[in-house]
């Protein structure tokens, strides 16, 4: 929830807007175009110590699919995915939530209940408010911040330690770029195509093709400016810190999110070159 905030305001600009978190920079620097451009390495607090198994496994592994297996035996095991039929004890699991059913969801549509569900998470352990969700979330209380808080507060995907299971995703998803890598850069230069990126302008214009812009909390990108021309009018590229990363395509042995090829990038503040139309 933003803090300090005077119901009577007209809080316009969420970029104001952040929280406590749980990997150790302040908010506001993990936000801002400063960290991008000298970004550390992140770590949920208390994760991989939470998970020693899981870690044991995965250093045994020689390839990106052979910890893809790995991870996915270990988080169904842990968690209690995909029990057999006949288990005794399925009744209290048959609904459990699983990281994969909320990343089918957003690929399917960013802005539903699952993609509310994974916005939260970042605002809880990155400490970064979302600024859209259906609607832009602009004044607080309002019709879409209500329908926001309900959605990502959902118990059909709070039943299983589902913040939990997206901690271990992202630590797993930072082993693997630290182990697998073969560039071992900081930053990765993506794209994203938008047909709104004037609303999320902070510094700058899109018809300069350099500005500064608020991303959402969680925004999706491609490695490949002619995939991130299918999504919009105006197409973006910046460089994202590794550590900044929650999915990039191949790191499951799920096929989730595979046609699309996307990575899933915590947001803020980011400094992009901009293209109206084909490059």
């Amino acid at each position: 929830m933003p803090h300090q905030i005077d119901a009577s305001a007209d809080w316009q600009d969420p970029v104001e807007w952040y929280c406590g978190n749980l990997v150790g920079v302040p908010t506001r620097l993990l936000a801002s175009t400063v960290f991008n451009a000298n970004p550390v390495a992140l770590t949920i607090h208390g994760t991989r110590e939470t998970h020693p198994g899981l870690f044991r496994r995965l250093e045994a592994c020689t390839t990106q699919h052979e910890a893809g297996e790995t991870f996915g035996q270990y988080m169904d095991l842990h968690f209690g995915h995909n029990l057999p039929e006949d288990a005794e004890d399925m009744a209290p699991h048959r609904f459990a939530t699983s990281y994969i059913e909320l990343l089918r969801g957003w690929g399917f549509d960013s802005n539903s209940p699952q993609g509310a569900v994974l916005k939260g998470w970042v605002e809880s352990r990155f400490g970064l408010i979302p600024s859209y969700h259906k609607a832009r979330l602009q004044r607080f209380p309002s019709p879409a911040w209500v329908a926001y808080l309900e959605e990502k507060a959902s118990s059909r995907f709070h039943n299983n330690g589902i913040n939990f299971q997206l901690d271990a995703l992202y630590e797993y998803c930072q082993w693997s770029l630290a182990r697998f890598s073969a560039s071992q850069a900081r930053c990765l230069p993506l794209w994203r195509g938008t047909n709104d990126g004037e609303e999320q302008v902070v510094q700058g214009s899109l018809q300069a093709r350099h500005c500064v812009m608020r991303m959402n909390n969680l925004v999706s990108f491609s490695a490949s400016h002619e995939r991130a021309e299918e999504f919009g009018d105006w197409i973006l590229q910046t460089e994202v810190p590794v550590s900044k990363l929650l999915f990039f395509p191949g790191l499951l042995a799920d096929s989730v999110l595979g046609s699309e090829r996307e990575y899933l990038v915590i947001g803020g503040n980011y400094a992009v070159r901009a293209w109206h139309g084909y490059l």
